[in-house]
């Protein structure tokens, strides 16, 4: 379902996907399964790198809360009988420390625009329109695009005329879809289950642990989806979710969580080092050679004087 409002999305994403894909045809094949797989990632990497403000402003929000973690339980403690008031008090100090509970979904408000423009324009694509700006050699190169035996416009549940029509092996190209489809649920559990686990040890005594807990284990079901999606979609959700799993383990690996030391208070360890850290890590330095030893000084020892010569002497 196309939404008229995002027309000029649409357009911008098939432009997008038209430039990267004249890119990589100079030296790729302009049908070929690698040509359009490099194109997807590609444009999934330029979107996330977009967003990427957005993803330090919500892990810099995270920080704060955490930071006022303590503080938000004394003030549950103290209104615990009173909820509306406790509600106030702990909005009121996420507000007056900068901190948003809500900047986690920052991230994904930007991303669905571009997940529903990739749908409509694969969507298109699949149907062998050429729609939004695209032309329909390029339409007909993605249709004749195979990624290990299966099109890219193809669905899970595509009639197997339609599989052999674009010059594939129906059986194949149902598995390698649920091989995808398996591999977006993993990466999607993973995604999810970094962030829940993080913000669990932030705030151990959160009263939405168990929600978070039990959307841990449902959001893999929501791949389930999936089946229905192009393969080309499939492959940029992959992607992204793999993005987001190398994104956070960079900054929680930067920011570890505080900790409270043996006197009861909260100290940030050191960052680990990173991978960057550790390839450039150069050779010990050798050891300087000892310096030479100093010159023996001999001391002179005085002639003793005749006693004729001798101050008060007698000649």
């Amino acid at each position: 379902m196309e939404l008229s409002w995002l027309n000029w999305l649409y357009t911008a994403v098939a432009q997008v996907i038209t430039w990267i894909h004249q890119g990589y045809s100079t030296f790729i094949p302009k049908d070929s399964g690698l040509n359009w797989a490099l194109t997807i990632i590609t444009l999934t990497v330029l979107m996330r790198l977009l967003i990427f403000p957005l993803f330090l402003k919500q892990m810099r929000s995270s920080k704060k809360m955490q930071e006022l973690a303590p503080k938000v339980q004394e003030l549950r403690k103290r209104y615990k009988n009173d909820k509306q008031r406790m509600n106030q008090e702990v909005m009121a100090l996420y507000q007056g420390a900068g901190a948003n509970p809500l900047g986690g979904c920052l991230p994904i408000l930007a991303q669905f625009p571009i997940f529903i423009s990739m749908f409509t324009v694969l969507q298109a694509m699949a149907a062998g329109q050429p729609k939004f700006g695209m032309t329909q050699e390029l339409v007909n190169d993605a249709r004749a695009a195979h990624i290990f035996g299966a099109p890219l416009p193809t669905t899970f549940f595509w009639d197997a005329k339609e599989v052999t029509a674009l010059g594939a092996d129906p059986v194949v190209a149902k598995v390698v879809l649920a091989i995808f489809v398996a591999v977006s649920s993993l990466t999607t559990f993973l995604t999810v289950r970094q962030s829940v686990t993080r913000s669990m040890a932030q705030m151990p005594d959160n009263p939405m642990a168990q929600q978070q807990k039990i959307l841990m284990y449902i959001s893999p079901l929501f791949a389930i989806f999936s089946l229905n999606f192009p393969l080309g979609l499939i492959l940029y959700w992959v992607t992204t979710n793999l993005w987001t799993l190398g994104q956070q383990h960079w900054f929680y690996s930067r920011h570890p969580m505080p900790v409270v030391d043996a006197k009861g208070n909260m100290v940030t360890p050191a960052p680990k080092p990173g991978l960057m850290s550790k390839v450039r890590k150069t050779a010990p330095e050798p050891e300087a050679p000892p310096a030479p030893p100093a010159p023996k000084v001999t001391r002179q020892q005085p002639t003793r004087q005749p006693r004729s010569k001798r101050t008060g002497g007698k000649k």
